[in-house]
């Protein structure tokens, strides 16, 4: 059977992944049964700390074993995760979903990625990555732009109800991740796994682009991340909970346009270009819209997400030329803990402010994180005009 196939069944792979009909409003879910932002938000940190802890020997086992199995693992943690979830009598079941999605989250980090990456170098196509990356991607965003409206407006008869529809789309990932095919695609392997983490540890030592690239896609992940799940409830401060999905709705289609031309975009500008320019864009509007909020500011943050599809897959491109075909889902892997790790130590200390300051001051806060940015892509700006 084709491995080509690969392509079309991770493509609906990532739009079931993120069909979750509680994420527009999961915040209000998880602050409901625990009694406050910060115990809600916390859900989020042990969902990043469960991830990072597994993180890397997850990556260690794609690298090792095979993308298919860590996918199929992936799937059967998934299930568990949303079932706990839905179940939800109290902070301890939360948290116990939270460690399985962490679960989830790790088998999938890096090992899909290198899962595409794989099968398009099996079939000539390497140098399309960043075009079948954003095209897979926005899926993700299509996803999450109809249960922002379906969830958001579902929210406002049960909680439970969309907790448990939730479900049912982890279990057809799971079944899709039956059907794929594994890439066999392997560089020369030590035998030895702690030899394999500290070469993939040393290309981050020695490799100053990589360094930088990282840097920025851990304050991505982390602050924005935070930023994004809290979203909800800056929302409900100006609008009724029935109406939180608008916002949500606007954000993803946006994100799933900006995925699925991200390739054309990539290919007449640069990589960098779109960095800067979305990072520019940011930060201006979101001091501006959170300093004075009002009925329209929802409406106004929902046009971050035009620039994040595109800089996601430019990050993400330029990381994947600096990994080793070795332990390509490894040092993936090693990304993504720092991020994990730095997700959730901002998660919970954004319910903390919030819990004192209030939503809106509280995102604004966290645009600081901006500047870090503006200041690593100048850097690489540099380092780009010099010979490789």
């Amino acid at each position: 059977m084709s491995i080509e196939k690969n392509i079309k069944l991770l493509t609906w792979f990532n739009f079931f992944t993120d069909f979750k009909l509680y994420a527009p409003v999961a915040i209000l879910y998880f602050a409901q049964v625990s009694g406050s932002f910060a115990l809600g938000m916390s859900i989020f940190s042990i969902t990043m700390i469960a991830t990072a802890i597994f993180e890397v020997p997850t990556g260690v086992f794609s690298d090792r074993i095979g993308r298919k199995k860590t996918v199929i693992l992936g799937g059967v943690a998934a299930v568990l995760y949303s079932l706990f979830y839905a179940i939800g009598s109290s902070y301890v079941m939360l948290a116990l979903g939270a460690v399985l999605q962490g679960l989830s989250r790790s088998f999938y980090s890096g090992n899909n990625d290198a899962l595409l990456h794989d099968t398009l170098s099996l079939v000539g196509k390497r140098e399309e990555y960043h075009y079948f990356l954003g095209r897979t991607s926005a899926m993700f965003q299509l996803a999450l732009s109809i249960s922002a409206v379906v969830g958001a407006v579902l929210a406002s008869i049960s909680f439970p109800l969309i907790m448990w529809l939730s479900v049912i789309p982890q279990v057809f990932c799971f079944l899709l991740s039956l059907q794929m095919v594994e890439p066999l695609v392997r560089g020369k392997e030590s035998g030895n796994i702690f030899a394999d983490l500290r070469e993939a540890a040393a290309q981050f030592l020695h490799n100053r682009k990589l360094r930088l690239l990282s840097f920025s896609d851990i304050l991505s992940y982390g602050f924005g991340e935070s930023a994004y799940q809290f979203q909800a409830a800056f929302y409900n401060t100006v609008w009724p909970v029935w109406a939180i999905g608008i916002p949500k709705f606007l954000s993803n289609i946006q994100s799933m346009i900006s995925f699925y031309f991200s390739g054309a975009l990539i290919k007449r500008y640069s990589e960098l270009k779109i960095l800067v320019i979305g990072t520019l864009y940011k930060l201006p509007i979101n001091v501006f819209l959170l300093g004075f909020p009002n009925v329209f500011s929802p409406i106004l943050y929902s046009t971050n997400s035009f620039f994040y599809g595109v800089s996601k897959v430019a990050k993400n491109n330029l990381m994947q030329l600096e990994f080793t075909q070795q332990q390509r889902a490894t040092m993936s892997s090693l990304n993504s803990l720092a991020g994990n790790l730095c997700l959730a130590v901002v998660a919970v200390s954004i319910g903390l402010v919030a819990d004192r300051l209030g939503p809106a001051k509280t995102l604004l806060i966290l645009q600081a994180y901006q500047l870090a940015h503006l200041w690593i892509f100048y850097k690489l700006a540099k380092y780009y005009r010099k010979p490789s």
